[in-house]
């Protein structure tokens, strides 16, 4: 069966088995917990936004009683792990694209990889609707979920893919991951991918020491930036990559 048939046949199967989640159905504890750590952020997100975000943690929780999307059930640890996980990223992908040309006239383009229920790639699609994400995953029902999310959510800017990313060729912007594999099988595999300009988000835990040391010449480390997620005492850092003598250093 092809990619796009099977993708089909899961979002069908998702579609015959959960009804769709009604805007708002988070709770109000929920709802200021995220505005809290919105705030803690520094992000401006209007109240669309929020709610789009709260309904996708929704989403996620009523599919997952179909299609075990995330290994992570309770709502409070979801919105932590997940999306404040998720949101500390934004303004640094803002701050590296700040100043640079997108490869394409219409606009920034990111490919988030291995992207399972769409992590970071549907959070970032909601609060940066100025860029085109697509979340690419090997497993038919993840890509068919955030395909599906995409029209739940109403986000024109956002598409699941069900296929490999070593297929890919079609030059991003910036690929990203999360937690996906080491940077060398990051870079290797969606080396086909990334604009001969673009950049590589890897968001890591502590900073990979062994895998920073394993990277090929080719692969530039030009930032690995620590992260503070609220209400998670953990590390978190983003590793930011590109290919040697693509471009100047961001200031």
């Amino acid at each position: 069966m092809s990619a796009a048939g099977s993708s089909q046949g899961s979002k069908a199967a998702l579609a015959a088995g959960v009804a769709e989640v009604p805007a708002g159905v988070a709770g109000a504890g929920l709802e200021q917990s995220l505005k809290k750590g919105v705030a803690e952020l520094g992000l401006a997100l209007s109240d669309a936004q929020l709610v789009q975000l709260l309904d996708y943690l929704a989403l996620i929780q009523k599919w997952n009683k179909v299609y075990n999307l995330t290994a992570v059930r309770d709502p409070g640890e979801m919105l932590t792990h997940h999306l404040l996980d998720s949101l500390a990223v934004i303004e640094p992908l803002r701050r590296q694209l700040q100043g640079h040309a997108p490869v394409a006239s219409a606009g920034f383009t990111l490919l988030d990889v291995g992207s399972g229920a769409g992590l970071p790639g549907v959070v970032i699609a909601i609060c940066c609707p100025e860029i085109a994400v697509t979340c690419v995953d090997t497993v038919a029902k993840k890509a068919a979920f955030v395909q599906q999310a995409a029209v739940s959510l109403k986000l024109p800017n956002l598409r699941g893919l069900h296929a490999r990313v070593e297929s890919l060729t079609d030059g991003y912007d910036v690929v990203s991951s999360r937690a996906f594999a080491s940077l060398v099988d990051f870079t290797n595999w969606s080396r086909a991918a990334l604009a001969p300009a673009g950049i590589w988000l890897a968001m890591k835990g502590k900073q990979p020491a062994d895998e920073l040391d394993r990277l090929p010449a080719e692969v530039q480390v030009f930032h690995v930036e620590q992260l503070a997620v609220p209400g998670l005492a953990a590390e978190r850092c983003i590793v930011w990559m590109r290919l040697a003598g693509s471009r100047a250093e961001p200031g």
